[in-house]
């Protein structure tokens, strides 16, 4: 037996003809690794995974440089390096080899770096950071701070090529923290690579914590909690891109490429923040693409 095709098959194939797939039809997969975990990169290049992801919390790093510089150098894969906040960042990344760099030094949901260290850049200005560095040789991947879909046609108008997305596909059926009911609503569990908990399941090595074996000498830069549930992924996902091609509308673009070049950022104040936002009303249903939770009123 050579291969099975079943009516499923055929069927995801028709529903979904968008998928990201390889020159065999499978959908495409990345994984991440530490600092030079060579053996563990040879092993997924065994498996034929699609891209390595080489993931910290602090890209502009000599060790990141050099392990990205060496798996270049042993495999034929492409490699996606971060995070950065910095052209400098960004621009010594490209130079060591990376295919795409991940912009964002402590915006996401669940992090705590700022506050925790006191480091940290705007995510906006860690975006454009990163594409000033960057130079257009290679994409730049928004890392964290999506609240709405609004913030994804942010990241994209601000030179971002994609945008990763953590606690709003955390609240999804598919995505794997359990499902909890509290005061009525349903949540379910997230918790940050930083946590407490997920550094000592493994993720310390992100933080350049590896060495220490006593779990309460970790100093952890990220929480755990829940969010809203949010349904289907498929549906979720409709809302996303809607919401970018409707801001493609407003500023007159056809193109994701036209979208970066023409669009215009300006200052707001904090007045505007809540301006933006439905006021002077009790909503009594919630929007499928909008939540209060995700402004902070809880």
């Amino acid at each position: 037996l050579a291969g099975l095709i079943t009516m499923r098959d055929i069927d995801n194939f028709t529903k979904h003809s968008q998928a990201c797939r390889d020159a065999r039809g499978r959908l495409r997969v990345g994984a991440a690794v530490g600092i030079m975990q060579l053996d563990r990169v040879e092993r997924l290049v065994a498996a034929e995974v699609d891209v390595i992801v080489v993931d910290t919390a602090h890209g502009h790093s000599l060790n990141v440089m050099r392990t990205v510089s060496e798996i270049k150098k042993r495999f034929q894969i492409e490699v996606i390096a971060g995070n950065v906040g910095t052209a400098d960042g960004a621009r010594a990344l490209v130079d060591a080899g990376a295919d795409a760099v991940k912009a964002g030094i402590g915006p996401g949901s669940i992090c705590t770096t700022r506050v925790v260290t006191g480091v940290g850049v705007p995510q906006i200005t860690a975006i454009m950071n990163a594409v000033e560095g960057t130079r257009g040789q290679v994409p730049v991947i928004a890392d964290g701070g999506v609240r709405l879909s609004g913030d994804i046609a942010k990241a994209i108008a601000s030179g971002a090529g994609s945008v990763m997305l953590g606690s709003l596909f955390a609240g999804l059926e598919e995505s794997p923290g359990e499902l909890v009911i509290h005061r009525g609503r349903h949540f379910k569990t997230y918790r940050g690579m930083g946590s407490a908990g997920a550094m000592t399941l493994g993720s310390s090595d992100r933080y350049g914590q590896a060495s220490i074996r006593d779990s309460r000498k970790y100093v952890p830069e990220g929480v755990e909690g829940r969010v809203p549930y949010r349904g289907q992924l498929a549906d979720f996902v409709y809302q996303m891109v809607g919401g970018l091609r409707a801001a493609m509308g407003y500023c007159g673009c056809s193109s994701l490429d036209e979208f970066r070049a023409k669009t215009q950022f300006v200052r707001v104040s904090g007045a505007t923040v809540v301006e933006n936002h439905p006021h002077d009303i009790q909503i009594t249903k919630e929007s499928p693409n909008y939540t209060v939770t995700a402004v902070g009123d809880e």
